[in-house]
């Protein structure tokens, strides 16, 4: 029975996106700009020249920059040899549990709540406070995560407090250091603290620890994500339910509240979540479903606006596909796909609302122009899932 491998770039967007305009995004194209970067020279800190994914490229990576955006991505010019398309989402939204829940086959029918106007609610403030056993928070505000934990780490270390920050995702994130505040400690605030935020329709509480002294603290990888539960059964409910094998890899339980997942496997870093796919290339069971999600290009590049950083990760990630289709048994599928972009030459420092594109290794053919939702359907037909019910 042959098996499907579903591999998400976080971030890695394609433009085109219809309502770009609507999240202030118009114009951005997080994998176009990043090549012209590189072809005009101003990406060689660690690499040199134009960007080259021949891997990814030889699926159709180019040929969907173009169909989604009209633009011609510098030194991509492959004939297509795989599946390949653009995906456009419908969910109102550029985040993360919105990417990954439609392109599982379940749009997000409501609206998330935001925090634009940070500071936050004075009752979430004391919430927070009345969990953690503090007198107050930090940050209060919007920030990046690295920038906030080196302004505010020190502080953080001499009052206890954890500080409490957003971004233009829905997401309330909480960084505090592992030793002297306790990871324990933060990952029971987080979990305590996530169904108020969700019955507040916002999507995550994330718990960011970081370690370290001041001038060198640094985030660990404990990470945890407590999302909202999907709104209806995904691809993993379905196939767990089938009696099929789901494997996830990297941030994938988190993002689907643990539901549906046979395995879970972690990794520190990209390269460690590259073992695992690749190992699971040679040991996953017959009929499973793998879904992998590899974070750095969005966490490590795309929000720091690190143009040469991402250019290197997705070079490195073009030699890690290779290597996984070349693992492939006859009859497998693995695409390659995004769930929002967050082009690194953009204003900003936030995700951007971009088409993904949808490449297919174990397949041939054109998709054109998709649904994130027609990603799960090619899945779910694989597999010879039933219907969604």
């Amino acid at each position: 029975m042959s098996r499907a491998f579903l591999i998400v770039m976080d971030s890695v967007g394609i433009g085109g996106a219809p309502d770009a305009g609507a999240f202030g995004d118009a114009g951005a194209n997080t994998l176009l700009h990043i090549a012209a970067e590189c072809a005009a020279g101003r990406a060689d800190v660690g690499r040199r020249g134009p960007l080259a994914m021949p891997v990814l490229d030889g699926l159709g990576l180019g040929a969907a920059v173009t169909l989604a955006s009209g633009g011609v991505v510098p030194g991509f010019a492959a004939r297509p040899s795989g599946l390949w398309g653009a995906a456009t989402e419908i969910s109102r939204g550029k985040d993360t549990p919105s990417g990954h829940w439609e392109l599982s086959g379940v749009p997000v029918p409501w609206d998330w709540t935001y925090f634009p106007d940070a500071p936050f609610p004075d009752d979430l403030v004391a919430e927070v406070c009345r969990l953690a056993g503090t007198d107050g928070i930090l940050g209060n505000c919007h920030s990046g995560g690295i920038a906030i934990m080196d302004r505010l780490g020190e502080e953080h270390l001499r009052t206890g407090w954890p500080i409490c920050y957003t971004s233009a995702d829905s997401v309330f994130q909480i960084a505090a250091h592992e030793e002297a505040f306790g990871l324990d400690r933060l990952l029971a605030l987080c979990e305590a603290l996530a169904p108020t935020l969700h019955a507040m329709r916002v999507g995550r509480v994330i718990a960011r620890p970081f370690a370290g002294q001041p001038g060198a603290f640094q985030r660990t990888a404990n990470r945890r994500d407590y999302a909202i539960a999907p709104p209806g059964a995904t691809l993993l409910d379905r196939a767990l339910a089938a009696g099929r094998m789901t494997h996830a890899v990297g941030k994938i339980g988190d993002i689907f509240s643990h539901r549906g997942i046979g395995k879970l496997h972690k990794g520190a870093n990209d390269a460690a979540l590259a073992e695992h796919l690749l190992r699971l290339a040679s040991e996953a069971e017959d009929g499973s479903l793998t879904f992998a999600n590899f974070v750095e290009f969005d966490s490590l590049y795309g929000h720091p606006r690190d143009v040469p950083g991402y250019a290197r990760h997705l070079e490195w990630f073009d030699a890690v596909a290779g290597r996984l289709v070349a693992a492939l048994r006859p009859g497998d599928i693995a695409v390659f796909t995004a769930d929002h972009g967050n082009d690194p030459t953009w204003r900003g420092s936030d995700h951007t609302r971009e088409r993904v594109p949808v490449l297919v290794a174990g397949a041939s053919g054109e998709l054109g122009h998709c649904a994130f939702t027609d990603v799960a359907a090619l899945i779910s037909r694989h597999l010879d899932l039933p219907d969604a019910g």
